[in-house]
């Protein structure tokens, strides 16, 4: 158990006892972390009890074991995936949590050098930001990426080869015919993971804690078209050996990085001394919030790359580098209601309503407690006060309550058995972790799907949100998507905030939607598992809606990007009476069931081939997923973030940041309308 006996004040006994307790913990707990992609405890608890073990260790030398996790780099290898060996170890980083112990850092660092060469002046750092992901590393032979792998435990890693192979940032072969081991970092971006999430908890899933356990679980898939799907990205910040390269410092590297065709981030500053250092930690922790991916502190690294090398690392960590961890903010809130809300697919979510309180930029009032498993293991109760945090600077979630303020009153939340909007028994099916309602006509899920049936990816009915679903669900007008279009303008009228306008816009929306392509209609009718993607394939493969519905499993499985998962949720969900009636219904109000999307266009030389592009602010004639896939297919690579490696920024209404920054360092900016007139060009 740690104490909070400062380690000056204890005898070595004392210090081994504390320690031998410690150790266990932080074996079990980075486990958790490392190899099942499953935090136990929040970073800052991990991190404030391996700091206390290593000041236990530095003080007492003697009690150190070869098995103390500070003896070795966190993780394992899964016994699944084949295991590759570094020959130069990938090494992990020490930590720092104040300026003060940044400045120790930099006299150790300084004193070493000038014991190494008897200069200990000569020498600036550079500031990265230390980005939340998971450490990986790239072989390159004669410019052809041959080998991608994990960091596992330093010294033995997991080939996770053909997953890498599927993100676009990681270039397949590089400017110059290298032999080279590239490190860096693989991460999840805050939306992806906020949509990796929502679909998992749609379909009965836990959801992933962080960004950084979600592309650490992404990347580990024995099915390489799961990671295919979660939109992962790189940085590569380092390289095993040098020597092959031209430049010979840290913030070069980072620059030749990107021109042999990596991803780098863009934001790496030189620092010529602590006060420099600092200046940066501020700026970023200030700019924190509002950064694409999740940082979770700073790294400093000695500029020069010779001097790295001369200088060395312990058996763990680099001597020549340390990160600051940003500290974690948290605030005390008082939860006033648990409310139980009911998803597209059935899912009932526990849903915390708290007093509002500022948090990272933002007012929070109410955190997911995702399902009643969760709920009862972190036993959160009317009137508890809870610390309150954003998981990977995103999600507002609460970290535990605090005991010294719960009421004595204070009962655990009561799990309903009812579906708290139609009264149906709630069910777990195949043993999710999810409490479900499976009434095909339940309010709340008709509801909710008829928001996702107008949704912009689905059929796109402008105009048509949530509010005025639920009036038009209130008023009995609608009682499933394909009575949509049997609305009338007298009907609309009494609706709140209706007038003639408004309605007729609706109504031209509305009939508008009838002539989508069907891969729209596929997704927006909600089928289990089969997002836009699998939409346009089904649709494009079978043609119309009829012939997909009297496919077999063993048939729609056997189709490119599709699989077993996705075939038996079709079938499933077209053997039903309700699913089949909705077809007919929908067929009779003259709704389009056919595939008019035509093949998919691959251009293989065009003048976007091999660009990178940005897409920011509001299109109006075009979706954010059409302007994408259209670039695409024309060769382009599109990111979401300006660096100076981006060719071109497409900025819409309202652009923001991303403009400013493009601005700043010269590229390219086009407007919608050039895009378009580009379209045109290129036979749109």
């Amino acid at each position: 158990m740690m104490t909070d006996k400062p380690v000056k004040d204890l005898t070595q006994q004392q210090a081994a006892d504390e320690a031998a307790d410690l150790r266990p913990q932080l074996l079990q707990w980075g486990k958790q972390y490392y190899d099942a992609d499953a935090p136990a405890v929040e970073d800052d608890v991990y991190d404030r009890v391996y700091a206390r073990l290593v000041a236990l260790e530095t003080a007492f030398p003697a009690i150190v074991t070869p098995e103390s996790p500070t003896q070795h780099v966190g993780g394992t290898t899964r016994g699944d995936l084949p295991k590759v060996n570094h020959d130069i170890p990938m090494l992990s980083l020490g930590d720092v949590f104040s300026v003060d112990e940044l400045k120790e850092f930099d006299a150790r660092l300084r004193k070493d050098v000038a014991a190494e060469d008897g200069d200990e002046t000569g020498f600036d750092y550079n500031c990265e930001l230390k980005i939340d992901g998971l450490a990986i590393s790239l072989r390159y032979e004669n410019g052809k990426f041959v080998q991608g792998s994990t960091r596992g435990n330093g010294r033995i890693g997991e080939d996770i080869t053909a997953n890498l192979a599927t993100l676009p940032s990681i270039p397949k072969t590089l400017s110059r015919p290298l032999t080279i081991d590239v490190r860096g970092e693989c991460y999840m971006p805050k939306q992806a993971f906020l949509d990796l999430n929502a679909r998992r908890e749609a379909e009965g899933e836990a959801p992933f804690a962080n960004p950084r356990n979600a592309a650490a679980g992404s990347l580990r898939q024995l099915d390489v078209q799961v990671t295919a799907d979660r939109k992962l990205a790189t940085f590569m910040y380092n390289i095993a050996d040098y020597e092959p390269l031209d430049t010979r410092t840290q913030s070069g590297l980072l620059d030749e990085l990107a021109e042999l065709g990596f991803s780098t981030n863009p934001t790496y500053q030189v620092a010529h001394d602590m006060d420099d250092v600092a200046a940066y930690i501020d700026q970023y922790q200030a700019k924190r919030a509002d950064l694409a991916y999740g940082i979770d502190g700073i790294v400093i690294k000695a500029n020069p790359l010779p001097l790295q090398r001369a200088i060395g690392a312990t058996v763990k960590v680099p001597r020549w580098a340390i990160a600051y961890k940003f500290p974690p903010e948290e605030v005390e809130t008082v939860v006033r209601d648990i409310e139980w809300t009911v998803g597209r697919t059935g899912i009932v979510t526990p849903t915390a309503a708290m007093d509002p309180v500022q948090l990272a930029g933002s007012t929070v009032a109410r955190a997911s407690l995702h399902n009643p498993d969760y709920l009862a293991a972190k036993d959160i109760r009317l009137g508890d006060t809870v610390l309150l945090h954003k998981a990977g600077d995103i999600i507002p979630e609460i970290s535990q309550f605090v005991a010294a303020k719960r009421p004595a009153d204070a009962q655990p939340a009561e799990i309903p058995e009812f579906c708290p909007s139609c009264g149906a028994k709630l069910v777990h099916l195949d043993e999710e972790v999810a409490l479900r309602c499976i009434n095909p006509s339940c309010p709340a899920q008709l509801a909710e799907g008829m928001n996702h049936f107008a949704s912009r990816n689905a059929m796109n009915i402008d105009g048509l949100g949530p509010k005025i679903v639920a009036q038009l669900f209130d008023k009995q007008l609608v009682t499933d998507v394909a009575s949509l279009y049997h609305l009338t303008s007298e009907q609309l009228l009494t609706l709140d905030k209706f007038g003639d306008k408004s309605a007729q816009n609706l109504l031209t929306a509305i009939d508008n939607s009838r002539h989508n392509s069907l891969e729209r209609l596929l997704f927006g009718l909600g089928i289990r598992h089969v997002g836009a993607k699998a939409g346009r394939v089904l649709a494009e493969h079978f043609g119309d809606v009829r012939s997909l519905m009297t496919a077999d499993a063993e048939t729609i499985a056997a189709i490119d990007n599709i699989g077993q998962t996705i075939a038996d949720s079709v079938v499933t969900y077209f053997g039903t009476d309700q699913a089949q009636a909705l077809i007919d219904r929908l067929a009779a109000a003259d709704v389009n069931l056919t595939y008019t999307g035509g093949p998919t266009v691959t251009v293989t030389d065009s003048q976007f081939t091999d660009q990178r592009v940005v897409l920011t602010g509001k299109l109006q004639e075009l979706t954010r997923p059409e302007a994408t896939a259209w670039l695409e297919a024309r060769g382009a690579k599109v990111t979401g973030s300006v660096s100076k490696k981006t060719d071109l920024l497409i900025a819409g209404e309202a652009a923001g940041s991303k403009l400013t920054k493009a601005q700043a360092l010269g590229v390219p900016v086009w407007n919608e309308a050039q895009l378009r007139a580009a379209m045109a060009e290129n036979n749109g």
